[in-house]
């Protein structure tokens, strides 16, 4: 699971975040909590992904990316000094790439950057890549203030986001990319159930703390094997801000409309459970918490926490893969005007095997008035991570790639971004 140092927190509690981070962003790092000054060391190749599930790795600089929210707390990701460097890829193309490329936002897709910063910096030694997945909400924040080249989000740009960012677009705006797809697992760990199906209804209800126990009426008519335990349910939502979070209710109001009465959004609005910053502090509470639920991007949902299957429309309750995720991402349509590219999804979907819970991380970009110093590498980066060799790591990593009518229109953007 990736590194995330954020401490779980009850609903309510805050987190005071430096506006300087940004400015100390090329010489320092988290590490176990604290800071401390690291050398700026030249970026040189690396193995070629052997595990795609990363942590946060250390660089001349520090990082996170997660949402969700925070999603991510900890340190950053980028390119490192490795001995073992690996060859670099050769179809990446760095053109006039250097510098430092600063990016904050969604910790959904923190293995996904991971992986790509991994891959991308062992053929541009002279970019340096700092992603801090703080969450959707901080990431659109940060880019909104022309902290960061571009930010990750698991919801598209509101207009009044998109109006902000005319202040630092100059002669244009933000616009959404969707480059990373995948499934929002719901988390469990509840002994002796290894095999758990919830339809919408339920999972309202469990997360409104409607339903308490394990063993309750509703959960044990889905479940007429399972010997459900007397249990207290301890349901976690994300307590920053989350593109995660806004998918996940939004799959609720789609699905369970009678049950689920809150709007959709970043901040969570339901009363009760607990609350965890981050992907990484959801999983963490499930995986450490019995009787615990949660709902997170799949690919932080391993090491001990179980996954529920979906039921849906369809014949036979759907599990949370990322072949089922991409089913009903096939079925999403491109609602952004201009150069914007923000899909719509469907939540209720009724093929056979196709996950209903998903989300679209978005790259926000300018798509005029990008900055001189970081354009070209903002271009190099995007344009590797829309292409195929970028979007062919994503499965491995638990991720779903983008239907090909989709990326297609992506790659065409960025080669027009200026």
């Amino acid at each position: 699971m990736p590194r995330d140092d954020s401490s779980l927190r009850m609903k309510g509690t805050s987190t005071k975040k430096s506006q300087g981070w940004y400015d100390d962003f090329a010489r320092r790092h988290v590490d176990g909590g604290s800071w401390k000054e690291l050398p700026k060391v030249k970026l040189q190749r690396k193995n070629r992904l052997r595990a795609l599930s990363l942590g946060a790795v250390a660089v001349t600089g520090a990082l996170t990316l997660t949402a969700c929210g925070s999603d991510d707390t900890s340190g950053g990701t980028g390119g490192s000094g490795d001995s073992s460097a690996s060859a670099a890829n050769s179809n990446i193309d760095c053109g006039d790439a250097k510098g430092q490329l600063l990016a904050d936002g969604s910790s959904a897709q923190k293995n996904a950057i991971d992986a790509w910063v991994k891959q991308y910096s062992a053929s541009c030694k002279d970019v340096v890549i700092n992603y801090k997945g703080s969450g959707s909400g901080a990431g659109i924040t940060a880019f909104t203030q022309g902290q960061v080249a571009f930010a990750g989000s698991d919801s598209p740009l509101k207009p009044e986001e998109v109006t902000a960012s005319k202040e630092v677009c100059s002669g244009g705006q933000g616009i959404d990319l969707p480059m990373v797809g995948g499934p929002i697992a719901v988390g469990y760990n509840v002994p002796g159930v290894d095999n758990l199906v919830l339809d919408a209804k339920t999972l309202a209800l469990i997360f409104d703390s409607k339903i308490k126990n394990w063993n309750d009426k509703a959960i044990a008519t889905l479940n007429p094997d399972a010997k459900l335990p007397d249990l207290k349910i301890q349901p976690f939502h994300r307590s920053d801000e989350s593109g995660t979070t806004d998918n996940f209710t939004k799959y609720l109001i789609a699905a369970a409309p009678d049950n689920w009465k809150y709007e959709g959004g970043k901040a969570w609005q339901a009363e009760g459970g607990q609350s965890a910053q981050g992907s990484s502090g959801v999983a963490q509470g499930v995986k450490e918490t019995k009787g615990a639920i949660s709902y997170m991007e799949l690919s932080y949902a391993k090491d001990g926490i179980s996954t529920v299957d979906v039921k849906t429309g369809a014949a036979e309750p759907v599990k949370a893969t990322v072949e089922n995720a991409t089913k009903a991402i096939a079925e999403a349509e491109v609602v952004g005007t201009g150069k914007d590219l923000s899909l719509k999804l469907n939540y209720t979907p009724t093929a056979e095997g196709a996950y209903p819970i998903t989300l679209v991380t978005y790259e926000i970009v300018c798509d005029k008035g990008n900055k001189a110093d970081t354009l070209p590498a903002t271009k190099s980066f995007l344009t590797y991570i829309a292409s195929e060799d970028g979007q062919g790591l994503l499965s491995e990593a638990g991720y779903a790639p983008m239907p090909e009518e989709i990326i297609a229109k992506v790659r065409t953007t960025i080669s027009e971004l200026s």
